[in-house]
């Protein structure tokens, strides 16, 4: 046997292309010969290969193992050819990248100004849905039963309010036409725009009958009151909705007037649809006991103030359709933090987010004024001289709303003596400031000088800063405490004084996040 073999091996070699041959064979019982040619092809393979080949899946491979069913393997991969297609085409999907913007270009910083703009309507109101549902299918049910309602919208400014009821307003009117009903009037008053608290009364009348005469013997209040009194003939007005914004006129005007206003809506004939609008939520529990009392209370719509998340969707939903990045990462969460931790309104984002892109714009200005002079001077610039210009110069190629861009534009419309008073302090006593902060995150509420001054001496060896000695920290100490900041008791030594924060944390994050060493310190 041993000759056998030996025999049988030489012409194997010789021919491998018979051993391949023989091997894919699928046909009939495996004789003895080809168990030896499977052995014997496992021998030419490790002659040829050094190292043993890993094992794949027979999806993408035909031999990928002696025992998968190779004719199976085929026909799967003929019959699913889009199987096959689909990895490929994963590869090749790619989504289109923002590039930066260039602010020294016209139209794009007119563009970008554009849609950051308060008077700019977007065209679709986020993260209001909630709100709109509601008083859409208030109107909804009124036009469809043809039934008169008031409506009260509370919210503090900034919030969605007036925007949600123009986006409403429209989505009613279409409504009706889809629906093949007689779509409502509709009459938008801004109260603080009328003479007399009673001219809405007027409007209203006007409204109404636009081609009547008026009998000067009767207020408008009153023909209102009679016509909604009396059943409407067939070709009698059609609903009408009336949207009274900016109501907190009336309410500290005139409460009669704003009484007979939701008085309107009870008449048995009456066909007003009252929506009224105000800024102030604690309005409500002025008024609306009064209304209860004469049977006219309105359904109470209160928008809350926008939270972080929302601001910071609101600002990305306006700068999506622009080609390119204006701001930063984390630049517009920083700007919609403080915003919401005020007052959560939209209209100061939108304002400081604008004030943002002026201080760019400024600023590239300077730059390319600096440029202009110092090319002037020199004539060329070699690259010795640009690796000593300023750093203002090497901004170029970051033409973004940087972060302290958005510090800046948020301390002059935030600005409070602690954050200016903290801003001004030298560099160690704030980073006394900064190494309080640290040790005050946890359930901390006060400690040591010695332990203020080991944590302050580690953030200063970490950046490299030569800390100042005991004494002179103690010194910084008083100081800090004389300016309200800290607050340092007292004890017979030192190191053993007890210190505590006079401030809030915020205030001292939010004065120091500009400069790039104090925010890595207090991430």
């Amino acid at each position: 046997m041993p000759s056998i073999a030996g025999n049988n091996l030489s012409p194997l070699k010789e021919n491998p292309a018979f051993i391949s041959e023989t091997v894919r064979s699928n046909t009939g019982d495996v004789t003895p010969q080809k168990r030896r040619l499977r052995s014997n092809s496992t021998v030419v393979q490790e002659n040829q290969i050094s190292t043993p080949p890993k094992w794949r899946s027979p999806r993408h491979c035909e031999n990928s193992s002696p025992n998968s069913p190779l004719k199976r393997v085929k026909i799967d991969f003929v019959e699913n050819p889009a199987r096959s297609q689909k990895s490929p085409a994963k590869k090749v999907l790619s989504f289109p990248v923002k590039q930066n913007w260039n602010p020294r270009n016209v139209e794009q910083m007119s563009a970008v100004k554009e849609a950051l703009h308060v008077s700019r309507a977007p065209s679709t109101v986020v993260c209001r849905e909630d709100e709109q549902r509601r008083i859409f299918e208030f109107c909804k049910t009124c036009v469809e039963q043809e039934k008169a309602g008031s409506l009260y919208i509370c919210g503090c400014p900034g919030t969605g309010k007036s925007l949600s009821m123009d986006k409403v307003k429209q989505q009613v009117v279409d409504w009706a036409k889809g629906a093949d009903l007689q779509p409502p009037d509709v009459l938008a008053i801004t109260c603080t725009s009328l003479t007399n608290t009673s001219e809405i009364f007027s409007k209203i009348l006007g409204e109404n009958q636009p081609r009547k005469k008026i009998n000067s013997s009767t207020s408008p209040l009153q023909h209102l009151q009679k016509l909604y009194s009396q059943k409407q003939q067939l070709s009698g007005p059609k609903m009408m909705l009336i949207i009274a914004d900016e109501l907190d006129y009336l309410i500290s005007k005139d409460q009669a007037v704003l009484h007979d206003l939701f008085m309107l809506t009870t008449f048995p004939f009456s066909r007003c649809i009252l929506i009224g609008i105000a800024n102030a939520i604690d309005l409500a529990d002025r008024f609306v006991p009064r209304l209860k009392a004469l049977n006219c209370k309105p359904l109470i719509v209160t928008f809350r103030a926008y939270s972080k998340d929302q601001i910071v969707r609101i600002l990305q939903e306006r700068l999506m359709a622009l080609p390119y990045i204006v701001f930063q990462p984390q630049t517009l969460e920083l700007c919609a933090r403080k915003v919401a931790a005020v007052s959560g309104d939209l209209r100061k984002a939108l304002s400081i987010c604008r004030s943002a892109i002026e201080m760019l714009e400024a600023e590239l200005r300077e730059t390319a004024s600096n440029m202009n002079s110092l090319s002037a001077e020199k004539g060329f610039f070699d690259d010795q001289q640009m690796a000593l210009a300023p750093e203002s110069l090497k901004l170029q190629e970051h033409n973004v709303v940087r972060f302290d861009h958005m510090v800046t534009a948020l301390s002059r419309t935030y600005g409070s003596p602690v954050v200016e008073t903290i801003q001004s302090l030298p560099q160690h006593q704030q980073i006394i400031l900064c190494s309080a902060v640290k040790l005050f995150r946890g359930k901390k509420k006060d400690t040591t000088v010695a332990e203020l001054n080991k944590s302050y001496v580690n953030i200063c060896k970490s950046a490299l800063i030569r800390p100042v000695g005991t004494l002179e920290f103690s010194s910084m100490c008083r100081v800090l405490n004389d300016q309200g900041l800290l607050k340092v008791g007292q004890a017979r030594e030192d190191k053993l004084k007890r210190v505590t924060l006079k401030v809030d944390e915020a205030d001292i994050t939010f004065a120091l996040q500009g400069v790039r060493f104090f925010r890595s310190c207090l991430q």
